[in-house]
Order: C-alpha cells, then structure tokens, then sequence
C-alpha cells in the first residue's frame, strides 16, 4: 500500500526532501523509486524542466511524476520544483546584503569608490571574455541566426538589457526580431507563432529564471535552433542549446557587470547584420 504523507509535513528545503526520500527508498513503489533516484541525481532538471521532458528523460509517465509529488506531500509538481529551485535562488545575495557588504569597507558606498569597483569589475569581465568565448562559436551562431525568419529573444529580469539592446540593434540593422517581454506572464503566448524557421536567442543567469528556461526548452521541442547566453556549463539552458556562451561577469560587492554579456551581444548582432546584408547566412 502507497503511504503519501500530508502537505504539512511535505519538507520545504532540499536537504530534507533528500532525507526523506533516502529514508523511504525501500518503501516507494518502483516508478516512483525511479523518480526519486533521477530527481536526487538531476536536481536542475528537475527544478527548471517541464513535466514533458523531466518524464522523458525520467524514462516515466507524466502522471508518475504528479503521483510522486503528491506521495511525499506535495500539492502538486510545482509545489516539489520549489524545493529544488530554492537553493539556486540563495546562491546570490539578496540586494540588501549587497548594501551592507559595502558598509562594511570604509568609503565603500562613495560615489567614487563605487565607480572605481563597477569598472574594475567590468575590465575583469572583458578580459575573461576575451579568452573564454571563442570566435567559432560566433561564427556558427551568427550563422544561424542570419538565416532564421525571425529572431526571437528571451531574457527576463537581470537579463532583460541584453535583449532590449538585441531587440534595438538587430532591428536598427534591419533583421526581424520578436522580443519575449513576458509582460502579463505571456510568454508562452508571445513565443506561440515561433517555427523551425527561426532562432531564439535565450539569455539567463544564476539564479536562473524558470520562465526563460522553461520556454527555451518547449521552443527546442519544437525545432527552434537556441543559441544561449548564460554563466556555467551546467546552466539549465544547456539541454537546450546548439550554441552556447559561458560568460562569467565578475562582480563588486555582490553586484555584477554586464559589461562582458553586452559586448557579446553586439559582436552576435553586428556579425548576423553583416551576414545578411551580404547575402550569405551560410
């Protein structure tokens, strides 16, 4: 007989979900055995897949994941992603510790001294990016992008400049963009009419928005060349990405530069302009 313990007593951080499930490893039925054994080893699919592809690379149904949540005393699928999402979103501190950081250095929240660390951090990142993205990789995104209908672009939160200056760029150079603004949570909706005829271009960092990852996956399933943005090879965009960038930007004081992510943004823009204005996306 299945036990399935009651929403109170489901655990709301990750270590004592691990706990519970190791505990109960014997007890579980044996779909639900899998699931836990792939959800303790994938903790970042789990927290940014779809119920789709976490059942397909899960080898399960759908239902099993939905039942597995609920017999450890979850509401439902969602309810179990924000325990795995949770320590993603307290890798980086909160704005306001951000301040007291500073606080504690003296002269660390005068203007000059904070100017003298954002450009410090900034030639960091340049300098990081120089050697760590290679022109190949333009190249072949570049290529890519020239030759898709439209570009769509995907970055929300933190990452939400770089596609706003993809969006103006790539338009000024005359090639057609849709930016997914996610405005009124559409974004599904604004993604609805994208095809294998375009290209997305998804941007996002730790702790990584779940809406960004969550469509950069479906657009994949349904064809889309992605060429993604984001800060480490275990990015939960990588699943979904044909190309990828890996820019760490470093930081002052728990802020961080965009300097190196924006550089990159309009070597891709310039690069596919170029390509198309000289007839040759290929």
């Amino acid at each position: 007989m299945e036990v399935t313990l009651s929403n109170a007593e489901a655990p709301r951080d990750f270590d004592g979900l691990k706990e519970l499930l190791i505990s109960r490893r014997e007890a579980l039925p044996r779909r639900l055995a899998q699931v836990a054994g792939f959800a303790l080893e994938h903790p970042n699919e789990i927290a940014f897949g779809t119920v789709a592809s976490i059942a397909a690379q899960a080898k399960v149904q759908p239902s099993t994941l939905i039942r597995f949540a609920k017999s450890v005393g979850y509401a439902g699928f969602t309810d179990l992603q924000d325990v795995f999402r949770a320590p993603l979103k307290s890798r980086w501190p909160d704005y306001g510790e951000r301040l007291a950081q500073l606080g504690k250095d003296d002269g660390g929240r005068q203007a000059g001294t904070l100017l003298e660390g954002f450009i410090q951090s900034a030639i960091s990142s340049l300098e990081r990016l120089r050697s760590t993205v290679a022109s190949d990789d333009i190249d072949r995104a570049s290529r890519i992008l020239a030759s898709a209908d439209t570009i769509y672009l995907l970055g929300l939160r933190r990452a939400f400049p770089v596609t706003a200056y993809l969006a103006y760029t790539l338009g000024k150079l005359g090639v057609r963009t849709f930016a997914i603004d996610g405005v009124g949570a559409l974004a599904p909706e604004q993604a609805a009419g994208a095809t294998e005829r375009d290209a997305l271009i998804a941007v996002s960092f730790t702790p990584y928005t779940p809406t960004s990852v969550e469509l950069a996956g479906r657009l994949a399933e349904r064809g889309l060349p992605i060429i993604a943005i984001t800060d480490s090879p275990f990015s939960p965009l990588s699943p979904a990405a044909v190309v990828q960038f890996e820019i760490a930007e470093a930081d002052f004081s728990g802020f961080r530069s965009l300097a190196a992510t924006m550089s990159l943004a309009m070597a891709l823009a310039v690069a596919t302009g170029a390509r198309r204005e000289d007839g040759d996306p290929a």
